[in-house]
């Protein structure tokens, strides 16, 4: 059954189709995987290679990929079902196939090497332009550029070649009287990569050049830093903060420091360096001025939550006889500014943990935390209780009355019988 290679586009008679995908999952356990069946046709159909589309899926899933050219076979690991990865393929459509101007898949990727840059062309309506290169495919891209790319500019170049040869060879003379054989102009025969450099020569145009090639370079240190392993990418961003708080700047730096985090993809550990560099034996005084900071990280996240804990163990190892007696107020100081959620909280006192700190001083921490602990699980139970009591209350001034001309049970309110002091004046008559 084939689809629109523009999904958005709901015309049946729309020209420009692809399959849709098949996806099959082999393996149990940790060999899973989802081998995706007619790969090849889909491509084909998109005018890319298969590996682009296999490669986005792992990108975006975080899953590792493998392409066997020879069987066909292209692999994403993890079970996925095919209705997923098809919503997920129109996300590739939408970034690499379609033209930005109007929408039709008839595009064609240049790859520049050298310039580090992705070029798109639309035969449909002549559009060129550049690729926004941050995203993670653009690195894999850049690396396995499209094989009609390569394949012209090796052609080009080899005729090059042959040109300068012959001419030093002093053969262009006696190429100049076979009137059958014409070569184009050097002038025609231009690579293509520098027409648009010719374009203008203004300052205004000179400068948008510069400004691009400054994106274009603020995008390859981005694809580079997100190819580099986890612990050097903490590594990057612990570098990052230190230089704020040695700079001064750290106080009003907390969107620098969290778009940082976000760019290196290691949003989560956020709390465990910032609790590293920002908190000592002071700590009740520095959650309350960076409670900013650590609220870009904590907010409805969990796991970011699990982190602070684990740097304020990490501290209290640091400073433990200054710390050590007072884990509890500590952790309500961070449950009050809502650092730390109820429930994570909970979690974390039910496991002693020596990920952190040895398992004797977690040990430690834990027993001198259980009275907070104690006194949270005691307020929600009191929490739970007064709701308790709300609903019985409604249940009791809530009556059940039949009505013979409805002829179905209605439920009314009853309001509760006042005492003598709040009776007010009634009149009889209208009894």
């Amino acid at each position: 059954m084939s689809v629109n290679v523009n999904r958005n586009v709901s015309d049946q008679f729309y020209r420009y189709k692809m399959p849709r995908l098949i996806a099959k999952v082999e393996g149990k356990g940790n060999g899973i995987k989802t081998v995706i069946v007619n790969m090849v046709d889909v491509a084909k159909a998109l005018n890319r290679p298969p590996t682009y589309p296999t490669k986005f899926f792992g990108c975006e899933l975080g899953a590792q990929t493998q392409f066997d050219m020879k069987n066909d076979r292209y692999i994403v690991n993890g079970s996925h079902e095919a209705n997923k990865l098809q919503d997920m393929l129109d996300g590739f459509i939408r970034k690499f196939v379609l033209c930005p101007e109007c929408d039709n898949p008839e595009t064609d990727l240049h790859v520049n090497p050298k310039k580090q840059t992705i070029g798109n062309s639309c035969k449909a309506c002549g559009y060129q332009g550049m690729l926004d290169t941050r995203h993670k495919l653009c690195t894999f891209i850049l690396k396995n550029p499209p094989e009609n790319t390569d394949s012209g500019s090796v052609k080009k170049d080899k005729e090059k070649k042959n040109r300068k040869k012959d001419k030093e060879n002093g053969s262009g003379s006696s190429e100049a009287g076979n009137h059958d054989q014409i070569d184009a102009p050097d002038a025609v025969d231009r690579d293509d990569d520098d027409e648009d450099w010719a374009e203008e020569t203004t300052e205004e145009a000179q400068r948008r050049r510069m400004e691009e090639i400054s994106d274009h370079a603020k995008n390859l240190t981005l694809s580079e830093d997100l190819e580099k392993t986890l612990e050097e990418r903490v590594n990057l961003f612990y570098n990052f903060v230190k230089q704020k708080k040695e700079n001064g700047t750290i106080d009003s730096a907390d969107k620098d420091i969290l778009a940082e985090a976000e760019r290196l993809d290691v949003k989560a550990m956020g709390p465990l360096i910032l609790s590293e560099l920002l908190f000592d034996e002071n700590i009740r005084d520095q959650i309350k001025k960076y409670k900013r900071h650590f609220l870009r990280f904590c907010h409805n996240n969990k796991k970011a939550q699990k982190y602070l804990l684990g740097g304020f163990e990490c501290l209290v190892k640091l400073h433990q006889s200054q710390l050590l007696p007072r884990v509890p107020i500590i952790l309500k100081d961070l449950y009050d500014a809502d650092l730390l959620e109820e429930d994570v909280i909970l979690a974390w006192a039910e496991k002693v943990s020596k990920k952190y700190v040895s398992k004797e001083l977690a040990k430690e921490i834990h027993a001198k935390a259980a009275p907070f602990v104690k006194w949270l699980k005691e307020a929600e139970e009191e929490s739970e209780g007064s709701d308790g009591e709300e609903e019985e209350e409604d249940d009791e001034n809530v009556e059940v009355v039949y009505s013979s001309s409805a002829r179905e049970l209605k439920v009314e309110t009853v309001q509760p019988v006042k005492t003598d002091k709040e009776e007010e004046d009634i009149d009889i008559d209208a009894i």
